[in-house]
């Protein structure tokens, strides 16, 4: 598959806990009351799992060694900006994001869970219900969520 120069590559998590809840976070730079996924950008030379690692790491605290893999979604999936916010983010480069999406089980505890990070994404955290992701989410990646919810529902 070719990139769309038009969008930025990236990777996004859906993190199970052992009660099949998952994780969403607040974001920092956010004030609305909207949760997402950990989620981000892959630098150049990077795998996409291994970027969800890391990008679940950077955001979460939380180790690889915590993180089973359980699925990939079939195919990447995209998001368009408003056009309000395409200027403003990632300094107008990208009109959207085309990601990589990734079932993951954790297998620490809520103590294992860390988001003041060194460079903090998310104000605060919370377990949810999967099928309660779309209406928490941003209303531009509502189809998207519903996608991921779908397109995992056998593990969920």
């Amino acid at each position: 598959m070719r990139d769309d120069p038009r969008y930025r590559r990236g990777v996004g998590v859906m993190l199970l806990n052992r009660e099949g809840k998952v994780f969403v976070g607040a974001r920092i730079d956010n004030s609305d009351d909207a949760w997402q996924m950990p989620q981000g950008g892959i630098n150049e030379d990077e795998e996409p799992w291994a970027t969800a690692l890391r990008e679940l790491e950077e955001e979460t605290g939380i180790p690889p060694h915590l993180v089973e893999r359980i699925a990939d979604c079939p195919e990447r999936l995209k998001y368009d900006l408003p056009e309000g916010l395409r200027g403003k983010l990632w300094g107008g480069k990208w009109q959207g994001q085309d990601q990589d999406w990734y079932l993951a089980r954790f297998l620490g505890t809520d103590a294992d869970v860390n988001i003041a990070t060194s460079d903090p994404e998310f104000r605060e955290w919370k377990w949810i219900d999967p099928g309660q992701l779309p209406e928490l989410i941003v209303p531009f990646k509502r189809d998207l969520y519903r996608r991921l919810v779908r397109e995992f529902a056998e593990y969920l």
